[in-house]
């Protein structure tokens, strides 16, 4: 009996032995004609194989590309796109610069931050009064996408002061858009109460303390 650790490696093997053979025995063609056609067959049937192909731009590109990585690029056919080079496809990516900038509070994101500390470069009253009730409001939609149990309006009145340097004071924090509003409007049915909530009764507890 033939077992599978007895055979070739399959370079892809998401095309199957079946693929691999037949383009083995594309390579041992000698008429350029008939190895051409072989050829053509062999990506007709690499793309039935693979239907999902057909979703990727320029898929037939990719099954060229595929056929010649398979071929260990030993195959001499005449193809309608670019013959790769095997030290371009082994070529490895180049490493990414991850973002060093710090942020405050993660729930809310950077954008939040960045707008916040621009705010001091507004001075007109009304558009800053504007500006702060949206990003409070924002802010406790972004809390509350992390945390849906509990949120408490004086804590996004802190954080909103604390992120824009001062310059942003929600005088009345009560007047912030409803928790269970807010929730709603996320698709989040479930609704807030602060006298079955086990984390909102540990802070009463502690805060009486």
């Amino acid at each position: 009996m033939e077992y599978n650790t007895t055979r070739n490696h399959l370079i892809l093997p998401e095309y199957g032995r079946n693929v691999q053979n037949m383009i083995a025995h594309a390579m041992e063609i000698s008429n350029r004609n008939e190895r051409n056609r072989a050829a053509q067959a062999i990506i007709e049937v690499m793309g039935q194989l693979n239907p999902h192909l057909r979703d990727v731009d320029d898929f037939r590109h990719k099954l060229w590309t595929h056929l010649f990585v398979m071929s260990d690029f030993n195959l001499d056919v005449d193809s309608p796109y670019e013959i790769p080079k095997p030290e371009v496809l082994n070529e490895k990516p180049q490493l990414m610069d991850y973002p060093k900038s710090s942020i405050k509070y993660g729930h809310y994101g950077k954008y939040t931050q960045a707008i916040l500390e621009d705010s001091k470069n507004i001075e007109k009253p009304t558009e800053k009064e504007y500006l702060k009730n949206t990003m409070a409001n924002f802010m406790k939609k972004q809390y509350l996408s992390h945390n849906n149990d509990a949120v408490e309006n004086n804590v996004i009145a802190q954080n909103l002061k604390e992120l824009s340097k001062g310059e942003l004071i929600l005088e009345n924090p009560d007047e912030l858009v409803n928790t269970n509003t807010l929730l709603r409007s996320m698709g989040m049915n479930k609704k807030f109460n602060p006298g079955k909530n086990k984390n909102f009764k540990q802070k009463k507890k502690f805060k009486k303390q």
